[in-house]
């Protein structure tokens, strides 16, 4: 059990959610790993760098959207900052699931033409009702997701090749409902399918509710169950996961699957909101739900994650993509370019603390 301990703090909360996070203890190493990475017991600096992964991305936030207020009339306006909202809630959900792969260790790189196959599947299922327009990208989506997790658990194919060949797959499948593109199915906009994209709920848009609901749920599954502390687990050492008894393949089913029922979901609550099934949109949202989930503190070598850091991960994308938007001169090819700086100063700062980590907790004493 003494695996088990280097996984938790010494309050008994997750890695990931509510308490300081946890690594796992590398071997040989004879330091506790709760000694120096929480509050109490730690240096300063201790304490700053395991603030800095987990609270890092929620100050630039709103150091962001101080300096945005200040500079721009319109930014803090309440159509503004709705639109925001709404605008970030389908990348949070394709996020949620992909935090979960990469705290399980894996990579999905399917989910941004999952997203756009669901969006499609549930404009042409919206002819057959409600029922048809949710459920058939749910089980189309997530279904490919099922398959992604059995090759990768099962078959033990790497989770690049098996995630790019679902990409290729996915949008493959789009192309050939859609006519290559040229088809494009339409939602009545006073359906009650289409309620669910563009209805309201005490003046913010239905998608933004059903986001934090979500996100709420994957929070307490990751940081209150037992399948939770499972995919921590295997992200941070399979083969110890193994010795204390968790099944590494069927968590890694799971955690596939979820991604792509959850790509499914976003694409189908997009297309409500849009009242179509666009096929154009999806091309690069892999990238974009790495990167919010990295952003928000999620380590791409898995073990440590929060689904939280997660969802502010990709408001600092969206708040970044408005305030150039909000400047107007410059070209939306901008977006891009900052948000892979960004991404990129917060991998080399997460590399560094890292590595003070592991040396603290291998340092002898």
């Amino acid at each position: 059990m003494s695996v088990a301990k280097s996984r938790h703090d010494g309050t008994g909360n997750a890695p990931g959610e509510g308490g300081s996070p946890g690594p796992s203890k590398p071997a040989g190493a004879v330091k506790p790993a709760g000694a120096a990475a929480h509050g109490g017991t730690g240096t300063r600096a201790d304490r700053w760098s395991t603030f800095a992964q987990q609270h890092g991305a929620l100050v630039a936030l709103l150091l962001t959207v101080l300096i945005a207020s200040a500079s721009f009339d319109s930014f803090a306006g309440a159509g503004n900052l709705k639109n925001i909202a709404v605008s970030s809630a389908f990348l949070a959900i394709v996020a949620l699931g992909m935090t979960f792969v990469i705290v399980s260790g894996g990579i999905d790189l399917s989910v941004g033409s999952v997203f756009v196959l669901g969006g499609v599947l549930a404009a042409w299922g919206s002819k057959y009702g409600p029922a048809v327009a949710l459920l058939l990208p749910l089980a189309v989506c997530g279904a490919i997701g099922l398959v992604n997790g059995l090759l990768i658990a099962r078959a033990r194919l790497a989770p690049f090749i098996v995630t790019l060949a679902a990409m290729l797959g996915a949008r493959g499948l789009m192309l050939n409902i859609t006519d290559e593109g040229n088809d494009t199915f339409l939602i009545a906009k006073d359906s009650l399918f289409a309620d669910l994209g563009r209805g309201k709920l005490l003046g913010i848009g239905a998608p933004v509710w059903i986001t934090l609901a979500l996100f709420l749920l994957g929070g307490l599954l990751l940081r209150r169950t037992r399948f939770g502390q499972q995919v921590y687990a295997v992200g941070g050492n399979e083969d110890a996961a193994s010795l204390m008894g968790t099944s590494v393949s069927r968590t890694k089913v799971t955690v596939y699957a979820m991604s792509g029922l959850l790509a499914g979901l976003a694409g189908a609550l997009n297309a409500a909101w849009l009242a179509s099934g666009v096929t154009i949109l999806g091309q690069g949202m892999e990238l974009e739900a790495i990167s919010a989930v990295v952003i928000g503190g999620t380590l791409l070598t898995g073990g440590l994650g929060y689904v939280s850091g997660s969802l502010v991960g990709v408001l600092l994308l969206k708040v970044i993509q408005n305030i150039i938007n909000q400047i107007g001169s410059l070209d939306s090819a901008y977006q891009q370019v900052v948000s892979g700086a960004f991404l990129v100063v917060v991998v080399v700062v997460q590399t560094w603390l890292g590595r003070r980590r592991k040396a603290r907790l291998t340092a002898p004493g």
